[in-house]
């Protein structure tokens, strides 16, 4: 891709856009707001779409959006020297004074540093000066686990983009040097600057202490910022629309914010609490004013049915003719009016996540659900029109046994019974996709401190998972493969020195074996060990977070096979326990 071609590509995005925003520059703080990924992925990203809102709503600031060639353009960029521009006005990333990243999936790591290649940057934080646009990082990353990514940023802002971003734009604008305005954020709630916290470990190389660096002014945790319920505008919705996107040019909207279900592996559920409803007045207005634009909505929410005005919401969005579809729903939120309302908008197809097929390794996770409960949603959801459904279930969870595969085999078995019963009917059979996925272990849960299954085992288990749905007529299931559950581990677990990996990993096209080997570090470190006797997780530098003695007695638990109360009561227990 030559330079002409470069900018002959973002004419032709711009062009079946509606929505994009253009400023002049002038005197305004200029902003490349890059997804590391490319348009096709980056503009179906909410997050992304909201803060690139949010920016731009400001009269003193000028965002304009940043996403990777076609991957197959890439290696031809970076040989040919071809610097990376913005898609607006095809401005030169090196050029502007903020290269901020949105974040949200550990595998677009690599893809930070091929942005910062290809803008002409250093990809070091410690090599940039003042010539050199500001760094900063968010998104879900800055949630979890920034440190596999500290060293090559500038700034962090950990939280919610609703009060970061101002926060951010108000120190940046203030002006000064380059280190002036770093102290400066530094001191700023959500803002962590890597550079200005050392991190030292111990004989056996855990983490041992952060500690503000020579001069520093940093308060340490970082405490994290959210979205005040009182502070509750209008809800993230999708700014700009495009026909070349993943989901098209459909709308959509979030709903609401957390989950009350407390799932004992969900990052989302523990680090988006509290529970917040957006107004359903303003998701209404939104979708009025989005309806010549698009036919489509898709409710953003981890539990959709935890916003009170739900039916309400739904039955208005089918009166203006929206097809609506939910990212994905809890079996509770499976009810008569909203399977009914669901239908009506030509929804045929719906999302659970029964997570395995026991109810005894249910309650382990803390999802209050039975087999039971599961196949009665299933009867009413395919008795309704729903022609197919999709499950996700993962391996590798505490306790685990031969006995829980048989029962994913089961209830997969007896939820096709169901769609069969009401298919004859009908004269079409629908089909049942399962998606299966090794557990993560993820910061901020309680099974943060857990190792991860061993290879072999999870191995085992995914061949021996195969072998019992092999017979399963119209029922497809994909397992994902273990060592791509490793290596998301490593990026998810690690520390700062995992910095040197993902480098090497963006050099060699991904080849993460062999990333490790040239970093000299060993990723089964990081992701087989039990990490409860650490003085100090990586992720410890983040603060503001359920608390950590909440979290290990929730891992007890759920070793007893024990469920907590969820809603309120449960979120009241867990931010007030004690560390």
């Amino acid at each position: 891709m030559s330079s002409w071609q470069q900018r002959e590509w973002a004419r032709a995005l711009l062009s079946r856009e509606i929505g994009g925003i253009r400023k002049p520059h002038g005197d305004r703080l200029r902003i490349a707001l890059a997804f590391p990924n490319t348009y096709f992925v980056g503009m179906s990203n909410l997050g992304f779409q909201t803060v690139y809102r949010l920016f731009n709503e400001r009269d003193d600031t000028v965002c304009e959006r940043v996403f990777l060639p076609p991957k197959q353009d890439v290696q031809d960029a970076l040989r040919a020297g071809l610097r990376l521009v913005t898609l607006e006005s095809q401005v030169p990333v090196a050029d502007v004074d903020v290269l901020a990243f949105s974040v949200s999936f550990e595998w677009d790591y690599t893809n930070v540093l091929t942005v910062l290649r290809l803008a002409g940057l250093p990809l070091r934080a410690a090599e940039r000066d003042q010539r050199h646009p500001l760094v900063v990082l968010g998104g879900a990353t800055s949630f979890l686990n920034p440190e596999p990514l500290a060293p090559f940023v500038d700034v962090v802002c950990a939280g919610e983009g609703e009060p970061l971003v101002p926060a951010l734009v108000t120190g940046l604008a203030a002006g000064g040097g380059r280190q002036a305005v770093l102290d400066r954020l530094s001191r700023l709630p959500g803002m962590y600057v890597p550079a200005l916290v050392d991190v030292s470990y111990d004989a056996e190389g855990r983490v041992r202490r952060f500690a503000p660096a020579t001069g520093a002014d940093v308060r340490i945790p970082i405490p994290r910022v959210s979205l005040r319920a009182s502070d509750m505008g209008d809800p993230p919705a999708t700014t700009v629309f495009s026909p070349d996107t993943e989901f098209g040019s459909r709308l959509l909207i979030e709903v609401v914010r957390g989950c009350a279900n407390l799932c004992r592996f969900c990052w989302a559920g523990y680090n988006y609490l509290p529970v917040r409803a957006f107004d359903a007045g303003r998701i209404l207005r939104i979708a009025e004013e989005a309806r010549s634009h698009s036919s489509r909505v898709g409710l953003v929410s981890i539990a959709l049915c935890d916003h009170p005005d739900i039916e309400r919401i739904l039955g208005r969005l089918v009166e203006l003719g929206y097809h609506v579809s939910p990212a994905s729903l809890r079996v509770d939120d499976l009810t008569p009016p909203i399977v009914r309302l669901l239908r009506e908008s030509g929804e045929r197809s719906m999302t659970i996540a029964p997570e395995t097929g026991s109810d005894r390794l249910r309650r382990v996770l803390n999802k209050a659900v039975t087999n039971a409960e599961i196949l009665d949603r299933a009867d009413m959801v395919f008795a309704s029109g729903i022609e197919n459904l999709k499950l996700y279930y993962m391996l590798g969870l505490p306790t685990e046994t031969d006995e829980d595969l048989v029962a994913i085999r089961d209830l997969t078995a007896g939820i096709r019974d169901c769609m069969l019963k009401h298919a004859r009917g009908r004269g079409a059979i629908g089909r049942i996709a399962a998606s299966v996925n090794a557990l993560v272990p993820k910061p901020g849960t309680a099974y943060q401190w857990m190792p991860m299954e061993a290879a072999q085992v999870t191995e085992r288990k995914m061949r021996r998972l195969r072998q019992l749905v092999a017979g399963l007529d119209n029922v497809y299931f994909t397992i994902k493969s273990e060592r791509h559950a490793f290596y998301q581990a490593l990026l998810s677990l690690g520390d700062r020195r995992v910095a040197a990996v993902i480098e090497a990993a963006e050099r060699n096209g991904g080849q993460w074996r062999a990333a490790a080997a040239e970093a000299d570090l060993d990723p089964e470190w990081y992701v087989f060990r039990d990490r409860r006797q650490d003085p100090l997780q990586p992720w410890d530098v983040i603060g503001g977070g359920t608390r950590s003695g909440f979290l290990r007695a929730e891992f007890d638990r759920g070793l007893r096979e024990e469920t907590t109360a969820s809603g309120h009561s449960a979120i009241a227990t867990c931010s007030s326990c004690s560390s």
